[in-house]
């Protein structure tokens, strides 16, 4: 499938975040992102195996994967991967529910935790331990995400990065991130969007792997994952 660019970034400029970044910087970034990705697969398939059963019956019976578009480097969008946690057609039925969809977006483009009625309980498990999120390592390998990189957003979210969406794109995305490592869902915006760009202005392979041991000491201490 084509990807499709937002005309909010597609200038043909290059901006002077990119003229910082290195090329072996990008090099070293690309390379630690495939071997990573090749041996988090092995990860992905072992859950695969596991969740599959619960897929065939009751609440959680459909698809193992779910499929959401989200924008990426210089405005390309692409289809995020996760392991479903929600009930199918989660989507419609949010968008569908008027007063449901608005608390969504007040808090931050999430329901808050223990409210949303459209996640099982197995998937409450899978995503308060970050299991749901390992497909991710399949968007790394195919180029779409990096390890470390701002959360890809869905294009309704661009508006809370005001003026500084094109500043937002100029990294690619990340399966994790400084907003993760600093607390994940309990930072909403404009904060989220402060800590995102502050990333994309000093990112650098060194403070990747810094962002990398935070993230994984966020997850075992379960941060808000909900």
């Amino acid at each position: 499938m084509k990807k499709q660019v937002l005309t909010t970034h597609n200038d043909g400029n290059i901006s002077d975040v990119q003229k910082k970044i290195s090329l072996f910087y990008l090099f070293e970034k690309r390379s630690f992102d495939i071997f990573c990705s090749l041996m988090g697969l092995i990860l992905v398939l072992g859950v695969s195996f596991f969740l599959f059963p619960f897929c065939l019956f009751g609440r959680n019976k459909g698809p193992l994967f779910f499929k959401q578009t989200r924008v990426g480097q210089y405005g390309q969008k692409f289809e995020i991967y996760k392991f479903r946690s929600m009930i199918v057609d989660a989507e419609k039925v949010l968008h569908r529910n008027t007063v449901l969809y608005k608390k969504y977006v007040v808090n931050n483009y999430k329901l808050p935790a223990g409210e949303d009625p459209r996640i099982t309980k197995l998937g409450a498990f899978i995503r308060k331990s970050s299991l749901d999120e390992l497909p991710q390592f399949i968007n790394i390998l195919k180029g779409d995400m990096s390890m470390v990189g701002p959360r890809p957003v869905v294009e309704a979210e661009l508006v809370e990065y005001g003026d500084h969406i094109s500043r937002l794109l100029d990294a690619k995305p990340g399966a994790m991130g400084l907003w993760q490592a600093s607390g994940r869902s309990n930072i909403g915006y404009p904060e989220r969007a402060e800590l995102e760009l502050y990333y994309v202005e000093h990112r650098s392979f060194r403070y990747d792997l810094v962002i990398l041991f935070k993230n994984i000491a966020s997850i075992f201490r379960a941060e808000g994952a909900f």
